[in-house]
């Protein structure tokens, strides 16, 4: 196989791109660095586009590796001819390639081995090319042999239909045939094992659905369902239509004697060999794919979720809220730093409202706190309920948000979390989790284990170490969009930085306390054990204001700064200037972007994505992201009526739609065919996790604690 053709072909770019993009991945460049700085040798591949190559890549020679493994296997045994060879190495999956290898596999001892064993492998073939004559018995006779085992012909009949059986199990054609059809035309059903036990699978206790059209979120449920043993899940196939296939494929004429031995053996090939392992496989590749989805889906989310615009310039108050053990507030800094931390416990039991307040005033005056950051755990409404309060009570312009606290508890009793505040318990990290969070969500919640940010589905009933290795390149791509400051990035954030490893995170800032703070970015090649690779890998992504270089204060690449510096001196500007915030509107003093390139020694695309960077420096991608809606007031659930509209924010998006705070403590759920006029495959084309949406309450369950929501039909916020 041409695997750099199989690529191009598979993700729609050039053969170039892909050969470009394959050789820079083996010489050890990471996504980041080559989406970022090897645009003119890839021709601006994206990083998710590499991604996905990168993943291809690794299964295609995976692929190619099990083919001469196979190959040599069959070789050895003096079985492999020219066809066979031939169609193994033309395989395009590893499914076809194992069906091919099966004959050749070796196996348990089966029944048709013992019958091998027993010398009946002559009758199978007599029976199979319908040969006899005679009375099946009569040709049976002949292979009864009270030393091996055969005491009567219905015997030896039984053993020859065994080998017969794992004959037609073994034919790849017949495997593939079996396996297409099924797909195509089975069913996926489940049941209830017990229809009066009470669950949450209730919908599927009498479910089919066609294999080909069952959606990824119903089949984990199913999955999780059977699992939990709710549910009993089969794959029903045309079964008619697959032993009447099987039977003309081996059943070469009509012949009284073995017609009916033949169909008996087709049968129970099917039944006992070839549907269960059909079944196993179908489900194994519908769970893979429906985990796949969910995993992009999670993906996607959490990229929202981690380039939502930082609330600068604010002292925060953190407030993880509780109801016995009280709530615990941290107050951070504009720049992060912890400056205090309480209990109070306004909340059941205790309910001292009145001294809380007391309290929270005289902190918002002695530290100038402007928000209040509320985690949307246990006792939040509570809470939310006394800040509203509070906020009418003082003349200070206080607003407040309530956060995703999802994943604070795990991070506040990590490691990590321990070396950072080792002189505060799990409930005062937490609420500085939840503080700082506002204040640069990408810096925080990279402390945290992205399956534990709660923004997607089924996450804990899926490959585990997929499910890490995905999320982790969407943390690391998202790091590197944003960049980090050499000279305050947390081991946390500067672990996820191209080429740095967590030792090396750590020994630049086991470099930074012990030297101060990093002068320029060549100084990195002092860290303890970060060599030129490791430079060349994370370097543009470093930044350094007020440094010696004005350059490293942008995402402009060190071996890139001769080439800026020429530019700079052709269109009259000095670092100093960079230096002062950026040249704008140097773009437009570039009238031929190719020959100015051609000047100073460097691509076009280079050219462009510099003097980007020279007119804004550093720029934050998340900035244009939507930012949270900040309140000062309440609004409850049996406030809602139907008809109202109101503004939220997209907390999580799923399959079958989003999940929207309304400020109601309680998210409403908006259907996926309630969110456009237009038909969308996956509510992701029309929302992300972080939007500010318009929303219209369509239905509210106080009961059940259900609300339905709509996007459709709302104009002018009416």
């Amino acid at each position: 196989m041409d695997i750099i053709k199989k690529l191009a072909e598979e993700l729609h770019i050039k053969p170039s791109q892909a050969e470009a993009a394959v050789k820079l991945i083996d010489e050890g460049n990471t996504i980041p660095f080559i989406a970022r700085y090897r645009k003119e040798v890839t021709g601006s591949l994206n990083d998710e586009v590499l991604r996905e190559l990168d993943e291809r890549l690794g299964y295609l020679r995976n692929l190619e590796e099990r083919k001469e493994q196979v190959i040599g296997s069959i070789a050895e045994q003096e079985k492999l001819t020219p066809e066979l060879e031939r169609q193994i190495r033309d395989a395009q999956t590893l499914v076809a390639v194992e069906d091919l290898y099966r004959p050749y596999k070796p196996k348990r001892r089966t029944r048709a081995m013992i019958a091998k064993e027993k010398g009946l492998e002559p009758l199978a073939d007599l029976i199979s090319l319908q040969m006899t004559r005679e009375p099946l018995m009569q040709s049976a006779a002949a292979y009864i042999s009270e030393e091996k085992g055969v005491e009567t012909a219905e015997e030896a009949i039984a053993g020859a239909m065994d080998i017969i059986a794992e004959r037609i199990s073994d034919n790849a054609q017949y495997r593939t045939y079996i396996r297409n059809i099924t797909v195509n035309q089975g069913l996926l059903t489940s049941q209830a094992r017990d229809e009066k036990e009470k669950s949450v699978y209730e919908m599927y206790y009498q479910y089919q659905e066609p294999v080909k059209k069952a959606a990824g979120h119903r089949i984990l449920a199913i999955n999780r369902g059977e699992k939990e043993k709710f549910l009993s899940v089969k794959v029903e196939a045309p079964e008619e239509q697959i032993l009447r296939y099987l039977e003309k494929q081996t059943i070469l004429r009509d012949n009284p004697y073995t017609t009916p031995v033949l169909k008996e053996a087709a049968k129970d090939s099917y039944e006992r060999l070839i549907g269960p392992s059909i079944e196993r496989e179908i489900r194994s590749e519908l769970t893979e794919k429906a985990e796949e989805g969910a995993i992009k889906v999670f993906g996607k989310n959490l990229e929202q979720l981690l380039m939502q615009p930082p609330i600068a310039g604010r002292v925060v108050l953190g407030w993880d809220p509780a109801f016995r053990t009280g709530c615990k507030l941290a107050v951070v800094d504009s720049t992060g730093k912890v400056l205090d931390t309480v209990v109070i416990y306004p909340t059941a039991p205790q309910n001292r409202v009145a001294e809380s307040k007391r309290i929270l005033k005289e902190m918002i005056k002695k530290y100038g706190i402007t928000l209040i950051s509320v985690g949307n755990g246990t006792a939040s409404r509570e809470s939310e309920k006394i800040i509203v309060e509070l906020l009418g009570e003082i003349k200070e312009p206080v607003q407040y948000v309530i956060v995703n606290e999802a994943g604070a508890s795990v991070y506040s009793a990590s490691k990590l979390a321990t070396e950072e505040f080792p002189q505060f318990d799990v409930g005062q990290r937490s609420a500085v989790s939840i503080a700082r969070r506002l204040q640069d969500p990408l810096a925080e919640l990279v402390k945290i284990d992205p399956k534990s940010i709660g923004v997607g589905q089924y996450q804990h009933d899926m490959n585990q170490k997929r499910l890490g290795e995905a999320l982790g390149g969407v943390v690391e791509d998202c790091v590197n969009r944003v960049g980090v400051d050499l000279n305050t990035a947390s081991p946390a954030l500067l672990e996820y930085v191209s080429g740095i490893s967590k030792t090396l995170a750590k020994n630049i800032v086991a470099y930074r306390e012990e030297n101060g703070a990093f002068k320029n970015r060549r100084q990195l090649l002092k860290v303890a054990k970060l060599g030129p690779k490791a430079f060349e890998q994370c370097a543009g992504f470093m930044r350094i204001t007020g440094g010696d270089e004005p350059l490293d204060g942008t995402s402009v690449h060190p071996e890139s700064y001769e080439a800026a510096g020429k530019l700079l001196e052709k269109l009259g500007y000095t670092r100093e200037e960079l230096a002062k915030g950026g040249l704008a509107g140097i773009g437009r003093k570039i009238k031929d972007y190719g020959k100015m390139a051609c000047e100073i020694g460097i691509g076009e695309i280079t050219l462009r994505d510099i003097a980007a960077e020279l007119e804004k420096p550093a720029r934050d991608p998340r900035d244009e992201m939507p930012r949270p809606i900040l309140r000062s007031d309440i609004l409850e659930m049996k406030d809602l009526k139907p008809g109202m509209v109101l503004k939220g924010t997209v907390r999580n998006v799923i399959d079958f739609g989003a999940f929207v705070d309304i400020g109601v403590h309680q998210d409403g759920l908006v259907h996926i065919s309630q969110m456009t006029d237009r038909y969308i495959k996956h509510p992701l084309e029309a929302v992300s996790v972080g939007d500010v949406v318009d929303v219209k309450v369509l239905a509210v369950d106080l009961e059940k604690k259900r609300i339905s929501l709509t996007m459709k039909g709302i104009k002018d916020g009416n």
